[in-house]
């Protein structure tokens, strides 16, 4: 039983000349609960190799204890410094895959071929998509074997307009991501700024925000466990 758990490899915040990368408690939180259940985490990311965290999510975090262990374990950090290419991965490896969020997703989960490959033979081998916050991306662009897009007719969530305003970075976004969920027919569910909110379209999980990547997970194994 064995989860693909994908981050971002791109480490700059358009051009603002920011460092950006993976969100912390949103690749933290969703390790332990598959762990915890008894899942083998692999860390995988589109190009492969070491990835970036994004720096704000340590210090916003820096109180929580999930994410301050996962930070001194050299092992994990040892992993998302040579994490998988998506290219080499056996996606018949893994009863699911977990796109984590980051700004950073934005830019190099929704074109890459292989995230759209290896999303697509999970789905359909009867494994478990799921991703929390801007994880989502990783789904615009992805297709079934008959043509249509996954999400579409589907509920799901992720970081939404109203919370990337908030934190004013809509306009260095490369696109708006719940308007581009919106256009390939997926039945988007907002939440309140920031609170938690899960959508379980059967084997599609998605959560809106770093408030639910805990719950996110543990929809992910209930999904997989059955």
């Amino acid at each position: 039983m064995a989860v693909l758990l994908v981050v971002t490899g791109h480490g700059q915040l358009g051009n603002t000349g920011k460092p950006t990368g993976w969100y912390l408690p949103e690749v933290a939180h969703p390790w332990k609960v598959f762990t915890d259940a008894g899942l083998k985490v692999t860390f995988a990311s589109p190009k492969g190799g070491k990835t970036p965290m994004d720096p704000g999510s340590a210090e916003a975090f820096k109180q929580d204890p999930i994410c301050t262990d996962f930070l001194k374990n050299t092992d994990i950090m040892a992993q998302l410094d040579s994490t998988a290419s998506l290219a080499k991965v056996k996606p018949g490896d893994y009863k699911a895959v977990f796109f984590a969020g980051g700004h950073g997703t934005m830019w190099d989960f929704p074109d890459d071929v292989n995230v759209q490959k290896v999303t697509t033979a999970v789905y359909e081998q009867g494994g478990v998509v799921s991703s929390v916050c801007h994880g989502p991306a990783a789904f615009v662009n992805v297709k079934l074997s008959d043509g249509s897009y996954l999400i579409n007719g589907k509920k799901l969530t992720g970081f939404t307009n109203n919370e990337e305003n908030a934190v004013k970075l809509m306009e260095v976004m490369p696109f708006a991501m719940e308007t581009k969920l919106r256009e390939r027919g997926c039945d988007f569910v907002e939440a309140p700024l920031f609170t938690e909110n899960v959508q379980v379209a059967g084997r599609l999980v998605t959560g809106q925000n770093p408030a639910s990547a805990t719950p996110t997970a543990a929809a992910v194994v209930k999904a997989i466990k059955g």
